[in-house]
């Protein structure tokens, strides 16, 4: 990953998407929700207020390059670091896309801000929506996604409801379990309610197989996942990765390299990338494993945040 490069990491393969290539558009953690179960650690800002966060210009002349290089992926996926949908220019960005490309689009969001119709208007210029849902009812919603005071489960719903409503696209709803808080019967019967209600394409089912942000979030098994996704319906499947719980060989030197990189000098997402060729999402899977190990700490300058050893 040169310098240069910003906004765009990848294209990593993915089980969803085949070869993704990443577009982040938002400064690191800042979101919505406050989701115990997030890869990416505690949320820096919480927040329902949208805004202009990056040039829109930049990130297209960034995609332009790679094009320009012979890029191969099957989808240009919107994710990152916070909650896309909060970046005001999202629509612009998605239309800037399609103007230079035929490369499918796709968003990752936690849906939250579909219950706005304007955010619903900007992803509908997207292929593929995927947006989450992983609690039936407003106290295991709190338990399992913190969200912000202006946020409630009903709004989710809602939103998700009506964007399904208008969206002529693919539509898959991810659903995050984590054991003990809303596997109970009950939760997957309120769970399984509002997915009738909402009626995506697609059903994906996942839990914890990666470092948390908090402690103690406990990972369904592959075989309780698999009869929830009995349980849920025909449209179900399990996403969930549970072959790579533990960093190994490879993998294991690499963020041994992280570690190394973060006990010389303070680095910001980019100098990790940049210094160790690695894209951003596998670097973050790093830095969220030593944060949970509490081996390193975070630190905010001029707007960028800057990660260091203990």
């Amino acid at each position: 990953m040169s310098e240069e490069q910003k906004y765009l990491y990848g294209p990593v393969p993915s089980r969803r998407l085949g070869r993704s290539l990443g577009v982040d558009i938002m400064p690191f953690k800042v979101c919505t929700l406050d989701c115990i179960y997030c890869q990416l650690g505690r949320t820096t800002e919480k927040t329902v207020e949208r805004k202009d966060y990056v040039s829109v210009e930049a990130v297209l002349g960034e995609l332009r390059e790679r094009l320009a290089e012979g890029l191969e992926a099957d989808f240009i996926t919107i994710s990152g670091s916070g909650e896309p949908t909060l970046n005001a220019r999202l629509g612009q960005l998605i239309e800037g896309i399609k103007k230079i490309t035929n490369v499918p689009v796709a968003v990752l969001t936690n849906g939250t801000l579909l219950i706005d119709k304007s955010v619903r208007a900007d992803c509908a210029r997207a292929d593929v929506v995927i947006p989450s849902l992983d609690a039936g009812d407003e106290q295991t919603f709190r338990k399992v996604n913190r969200p912000h005071k202006d946020i409630s489960i009903e709004k989710l719903i809602a939103g998700l409801c009506a964007f399904r409503n208008e969206f002529a696209g693919q539509m898959w709803l991810e659903v995050f379990f984590v054991e003990g808080l809303n596997t109970d019967a009950e939760q997957i019967g309120k769970i399984k309610d509002a997915i009738e209600l909402i009626r995506p394409d697609k059903v994906q089912l996942n839990t914890a197989v990666r470092p948390t942000a908090e402690a103690g979030v406990e990972r369904v098994d592959a075989e309780k996942l698999q009869y929830i996704a009995e349980e849920l319906g025909e449209k179900c499947e399990v996403v969930a990765d549970f072959s790579r719980q533990r960093f190994t060989g490879d993998i294991e030197r690499k963020a041994e390299d992280v570690l190394s990189m973060l006990k010389r000098r303070p680095c910001s997402l980019n100098d990790i990338c940049s210094g160790l060729g690695i894209g951003r999402n596998e670097a973050l899977k790093y830095i969220s494993h030593f944060q949970q190990q509490g081996v390193i700490d975070s630190e905010e300058k001029d707007g960028i945040i800057f990660f260091k050893a203990n």
